[in-house]
Order: structure tokens, then sequence, then C-alpha cells
């Protein structure tokens, strides 16, 4: 056989061979990284630290038992051109996923999402408490005066009081409470901006900011969405008459820490810029946060002739429109409690 001949052979032979090992080594590999790996438990949470190189992810993940081996995530990512789009952050799975499926997890950058609950009805101190001591905040504004604060989120309202939206907001690990702070913020302007749109017309309210100190004054006073409209229109109607809206919640909330749990005379007497029962007018800013459904009752209140309201004990009050009628309510529900 002509030496050139054996040479043609032995070349097809190695072909051959390096075909069929491609070919074997491709369908395992391709089995490799579309098999889901078993987790070592679910939830599984890790974190990719910025600039990690791609072989130190890949090792991080090995050890941790989420990938079968670092190499095959490493050659996968090249494969794919993923090797440099892995995004940092705090991941947590919550099923068993195949590298490949991992590697497109990681490179959307589909970081676990923290929350935080604001409560309607909540003062600007509660607030800040939950803010400060969530685990997952960068604090940096913390020892911030509540002027400087302002500034920052950029708001032009005269204090911090009732002017961050009462919700639950998401927020990827070490995100700042500043911007939290403006998220907030730019929600409840949201909302006042929209409900100003579509309010009453002939409202005794000046701008939003009035609604927003109205609709406060409604989310303390009940926590029934049935009757929001209607304290909103008791009051309503008493600015238009140039009566005091003696509300207890703002004299409460100007008493600050003075407040033992017991609203006596004495109090309701005692002149402050938030007693409505010795000024007249709404006092000069929110005393809470309020939700939705008390801005929308503060600029859309029912219309009624109603001038007076009482709690009745069981979560409900008693509207009255004459000062006699009030008073015999007060008499049924209030003075004849045990």
């Amino acid at each position: 056989m002509p030496e050139s001949t054996r040479s043609l052979r032995l070349l097809s032979f190695v072909l051959l061979v390096i075909l069929v090992v491609s070919t074997l080594f491709s369908i395992w590999f391709y089995r490799l990284v579309t098999t889901p790996v078993e987790l070592p438990v679910i939830p599984c949470e890790f974190s990719i630290e910025p600039r990690g190189s791609l072989r130190n992810i890949a090792q991080q993940l090995t050890d941790a038992d989420i990938l079968p081996n670092a190499w095959s995530f490493i050659l996968l990512a090249h494969m794919t051109g993923y090797n440099a789009s892995l995004k940092a952050g705090e991941y947590e799975l919550t099923q068993n996923l195949s590298p490949l499926d991992l590697l497109e997890y990681l490179t959307q950058g589909r970081v676990k999402q923290h929350t935080i609950t604001f409560l309607e009805g909540w003062t600007f101190s509660q607030f800040r408490k939950v803010l400060d001591e969530h685990p997952a905040i960068h604090h940096v504004s913390s020892e911030f005066s509540n002027l400087k604060l302002l500034e920052l989120i950029g708001a032009k309202e005269p204090g911090v009081e009732g002017i961050f939206f009462p919700d639950t907001y998401f927020f990827t690990k070490n995100s700042s409470d500043l911007t939290i702070l403006k998220r907030a913020y730019h929600a409840m302007q949201r909302h006042l901006e929209t409900e100003w749109i579509s309010r009453q017309k002939s409202l005794p309210l000046k701008n939003q900011y009035e609604g927003l100190i109205l609709a406060s004054i409604i989310e303390k006073e009940t926590g029934r969405d049935n009757e929001r409209a209607w304290i909103a229109g008791v009051f309503v109607n008493r600015l238009r008459h140039n009566m005091k809206l003696q509300t207890d919640p703002t004299v409460i909330y100007g008493m600050g820490d003075k407040f033992g749990g017991n609203l006596r005379k004495i109090d309701l007497q005692t002149d402050h810029a938030y007693n409505t029962y010795t000024r007249p007018g709404l006092p000069p800013t929110p005393i809470a946060m309020p939700g939705l459904a008390s801005i929308r009752a503060a600029f859309n209140p029912a219309i009624t002739d109603k001038l007076y309201f009482v709690a009745k004990g069981d979560g409900t009050s008693h509207f009255s429109s004459t000062l006699e009628e009030h008073n015999r309510a007060v008499l049924k529900y209030q003075k004849n409690r045990p």
C-alpha cells in the first residue's frame, strides 16, 4: 500500500475518532449543563460580590453545591458569551436549576428582593424607626435633620410628617434608606396629584397639602372604609361653616410624649398648634401617613348636612346634623359606657 494511502487512512481514522469523541463530549456536556442540580436547601441563598471573577464565582457556586463543577460552568459561560455578563447581588433560588438556567438567571440579574412595609396611620417617628432597624438597608440618612432630609428628597412641604405614602416597598440588599424615602415621597405626590385633579369642586382646601392634612385626620379617626367619606364630609362642612374641627387625634398628636393614654378635659382646653378644640381650621401639618382611601375621602367627601359624629364603641360612628342630636348620641354611646 502506498505511503500516501496509509497516511490518508490514518488521517481519516483520526478525524473519525475526533468526530466521535467531540460528538459524545457534546452530548455529555449538553446533558451536564441542562440537567437541574439538586439544591442543598430550598430556598438557597448566595451572594455575588461586585467585580468578582468568573472563576471565583464558579468555584463559590460549586463549593455551595449549586453547580456540579466549576470548569463546565466557566466553559459554558465562554461558549454562550455570558462570561462578562454575570451581575453582582444577593440571590435566592427557590427551585432546582440547571447550570444553563443558572447562568441565564445570573446574567438577568434577578437578585433577591427585600421588602419594607409602612402602615397607614403611622407617624414619621414610627416610619423612621422601622426604616432605621431594617438590616438589609444601607443607612445613610439616619443622622440627618428633618430639614436636610426634605432638601435631599426634593420636598417642598414644611415638615416630614405625613408626606410618605404607606405601602410595601421592594428593594435589593444595601439599597440606601434615602432611596426608599424618595420613592415613598414621590408615591405620595403621585397619589395626591391624581386625586386632586378629580376632586370635588369648591372644597375648602387651598392646595394638595391641606388635603393631605385632612386625609391624615380621617385616617386617625376611623379604620372603616365605608365611613371615611362621611367623616370627611363632616370635617369639610365644619370648615365651610368656620367651626372648629374638634378632633381628638390632632390634640393627641400635639401632646406628643405627654399623652398618657387618656385624653382629659384639661388636655382639650390647653392650647397648642394642633389643638383643634382651641384653634380654627386645619392643624399646621398632617398628623400621620394617610392611605389612599383617606386621601380619596378628603378630596371627594360625602355630600351631607352632618356636622358631628361620635364613636359608638363598636368601631362605627353615629353622625348628627344638629348639636342636640349629637349630645344625645354622646350620652347614649359615650357617657353610659362602662
